[in-house]
């Protein structure tokens, strides 16, 4: 189901107009959840990291065992060429995907080479400036490696997501913090987290539970360069009770700030706001 307007699918060597169907029902990725997928989005002209989303892709078929078959360079180009159906004033997610074909003899492993490929782009606008959410805690978490598939950003990963989302939305929260498998706070059930205290910016140390976003990495490079102090460390639900400023960081929105977790307020906060700030001039210096 796509959720955007002004939809072009890349399948099969070139670009459709409209949401294409591409997968056939007997396929591994249709039967057994072999699919990978990444996101990055193109706005003001302009899509900041792009290479990165086309690579991590790549990395997250591997992880999945299916084989990647399309270059990181070939898939910019291919990317490239689909942004041309849109004008520098719209918003576009850009969703490079792979999913396994064939199985082995088991039907289980997905049979290396046998892979399908497809780019969709839809027309999704940015959120505004002043948007912001509210968090819940919920009983479901963040698997480890000898769970799941933590190391890729994989489909199968996302019905546990949608547990938490629905849970917390059925007691009136937007979103949820998330605790990864000793119950600490990992991330939320859509993006990364940060919290501020005394000046300074805390997030949860990558562990193995969660993927370490491209925009994350971005965000706290911007954040060093200001000459704010970052700590990547272990941090607990009573941490971000405490915190002066709370934000998600993502690639569909890159900068959200929160103003309430659980029966705990906040204010959007001077960072969160200086961070979205310097993700823009910074993205208006990068290529197409």
């Amino acid at each position: 189901m796509s959720v955007g307007t002004h939809i072009h699918t890349y399948h099969d060597g070139r670009w459709h107009a409209g949401d294409l169907a591409v997968i056939g029902a007997a396929d591994h990725g249709a039967w057994l959840g072999t699919t990978v997928f990444d996101g990055a989005r193109f706005f003001d002209g302009r899509a900041p990291d792009l290479v990165a989303h086309c690579a991590r892709v790549n990395r997250s078929a591997e992880a999945l065992m299916i084989t990647p078959t399309v270059t990181v360079d070939d898939m910019v180009e291919i990317i490239r060429e689909g942004l041309a159906h849109y004008g520098p004033e719209d918003a576009v997610y850009i969703r490079p995907m792979y999913w396994a074909i064939h199985g082995d003899a088991t039907a289980i492993v997905p049979r290396e080479g046998a892979t399908g490929f497809a780019v969709s782009l839809e027309q999704i606008p940015m959120a505004p400036a002043d948007a912001a959410v509210t968090l819940g805690r919920t009983r479901f978490r963040r698997p480890v490696m000898e769970d799941a598939v933590v190391n890729a950003k994989a489909g199968c990963l996302y019905p546990n997501n949608a547990r938490m989302l629905t849970e917390v939305r059925a007691r009136g929260f937007q979103n949820a913090l998330v605790a990864d498998a000793i119950g600490n706070v990992a991330e939320t059930a859509t993006a990364n987290i940060f919290m501020t205290r005394d000046g300074e910016v805390f997030t949860p140390v990558p562990n193995g539970t969660f993927l370490s976003g491209i925009t994350r990495a971005r965000h706290i490079a911007h954040l060093k360069a200001e000459g704010v102090r970052v700590h990547e460390c272990v941090l607990t639900f009573e941490d971000f009770e405490r915190a002066d400023e709370v934000f998600m960081t993502g690639n569909m929105s890159k900068v959200t700030p929160v103003t309430g977790f659980e029966d705990t307020a906040y204010q959007i906060g001077p960072i969160a706001r200086r961070l979205r700030e310097m993700y823009w001039d910074w993205a208006a210096t990068q290529p197409l």
